[in-house]
């Protein structure tokens, strides 16, 4: 598994997201993710529907670890500032 393939599955399973992986051993990551679904959103809430995008791949070991961290647009614009 690649950083690559993880935002893919990240785009693609929360539609209109942005997300930012890293993650250089193959098993190890760190996903920033920025959506306005998680307006509302407790933060359990929120790396929930991140994690309901990567299937089996967290409960099958293929990802060992994943950092997460999620902003609204609103959020991650006052971040960056």
């Amino acid at each position: 598994m690649h950083a690559e393939n993880i935002k893919q599955l990240i785009e693609t399973g929360l539609e209109g997201c942005t997300a930012i992986v890293s993650g250089e051993d193959g098993r190890h990551f760190s996903a920033t993710v920025i959506s306005s679904t998680f307006s509302g959103k407790s933060r359990i809430q929120k790396q929930q529907l991140v994690y309901s995008t990567l299937g089996n791949h967290i409960a099958d070991g293929t990802i060992h670890a994943l950092s997460i961290k999620t902003f609204t647009p609103e959020e991650w614009q006052n971040n960056k500032e």
